[in-house]
């Protein structure tokens, strides 16, 4: 099964505040090249988007992120969730997202918590909030002594920043929301969030060339 980290080099980060917009901004998504879409369990109908993305949109890989509670583990497959994300972890969630059969990424912020999940035998991993915890700099330093840990760093990154991550050796892609912008999802202009889309989609090419 292909990794979550390798579907694309940009992981859109998306808060859906109105379910019935979340089938037609996963399409632009999709056609812009970003396949992995994370709906974030910040807002009362994040499982139902999540449910009408999985229905309707099959070429996506709809997941769940800012999952914190074994339970919101079981809705979000449940939904149609096909990956889990969150932005830490604890023995509890782990062992739920372990169980629940499909790709999970935990939060870490620390060399410690690393090393914690890789005894555990994770080593794909969200680094979060990617910016306020060292940004580019703390991920090179990690890899010296850990380069078995991959990582989607998020939080805080934006087209700008994005290439400098996607340069590292141990970052497979990254978590972002920029290509989401609120007056845009406000207006419905999915041919404006399909064009950023496909910008960033092609960042993971002009990184490849640093």
């Amino acid at each position: 099964m292909t990794s979550v980290l390798d579907l694309a080099p940009v992981v859109p980060v998306v808060v859906v505040d109105d379910p019935s917009d979340a089938v037609p901004l996963a399409r632009a998504l999709v056609a812009g090249g970003l396949r992995a879409i994370e709906v974030t369990l910040r807002t009362p109908g994040a499982l139902d988007a999540i449910r009408a993305v999985a229905d309707a949109v099959p070429e996506a890989v709809v997941g769940a992120g800012t999952v914190l509670t074994p339970e919101q583990v079981t809705r979000s497959v449940e939904a149609g969730a096909r990956f889990l994300v969150s932005p830490g972890w604890t023995d509890s969630l782990l062992d739920a997202m372990r169980a629940s059969g499909v790709p999970y990424l935990p939060g870490v912020s620390t060399a410690s918590e690393v090393l914690a999940l890789l005894e555990r035998g994770v080593r794909e991993l969200k680094f979060f909030p990617a910016e306020a915890a060292g940004g580019t700099a703390y991920l090179k330093s990690l890899y010296g002594p850990l380069p078995q840990a991959r990582f989607c760093p998020t939080g805080g990154i934006g087209p700008g920043s994005a290439p400098d991550y996607l340069a590292l050796p141990n970052v497979a892609c990254v978590g972002g929301s920029w290509m989401l912008p609120a007056d845009a999802v406000a207006a419905r202009d999915w041919a404006r969030v399909e064009a950023l889309a496909r910008e960033a989609a092609g960042l993971g090419r002009s990184a490849a060339q640093v």
